[in-house]
């Protein structure tokens, strides 16, 4: 009568562990991917403050030229 329960929980068991195998090899990997999207983020901030810059100069030398 247990003999099916038996089964079924050594298959749960077994899953347990290859899942935690997994993520222990896997966590590297995400942590990769992480930085790699935090230093994509980082350079289009970059480039977006720069380009803010270059329309800002742009804007207040055009308005003094208008004045002067």
């Amino acid at each position: 009568m247990l003999k099916p329960v038996v089964g079924f929980a050594a298959t749960g068991i077994a899953a347990v562990i290859l899942w935690k195998l997994l993520v222990l090899f896997l966590l590297p990997l995400f942590g990769v991917a992480l930085a790699v999207v935090f230093t994509v983020l980082k350079i289009a901030m970059i480039v977006a403050a720069v380009s803010f810059a270059i329309w800002l100069f742009r804007r207040v030398g055009r308005r003094d030229a208008s004045v002067a």
